[in-house]
């Protein structure tokens, strides 16, 4: 599936061919503890749940719309019940309008 990865460190999104399993997200995550909030359309933001009470050294802060500041790499799935994944619907120019580097 195609997933959107968001990069705050480097102020990049990047789109990425991964597994459709949660293993596979909490390994571009980075961390298996992964939480989501949804944007719209089933489309999710997925992220590392424990982002900000980790001890990490400079890793970045982004939101997506108006929902909470997240630490770290975020990736967008597509995900009606945050346990089946496929290719995100949101498109890259969308969800570039919609990202905001902290």
């Amino acid at each position: 599936m195609q997933v959107f990865a968001i990069n705050p460190l480097t102020k990049e999104i990047h789109a990425v061919e991964i597994a459709d399993t949660k293993e596979a997200l909490q390994e571009l995550i980075g961390f298996s503890t992964i939480d989501s909030d949804e944007i719209d359309n089933g489309d999710r933001l997925f992220f590392d749940e424990e982002c900000f009470i980790r001890q990490q050294g400079n890793v970045g802060r982004f939101k997506v719309d108006s929902l909470a500041p997240v630490a770290g790499i975020g990736v967008i799935v597509n995900s009606q019940d945050g346990k089946t994944f496929q290719s995100a619907i949101i498109n890259a120019e969308e969800l570039l309008k919609r990202v905001t580097y902290l």
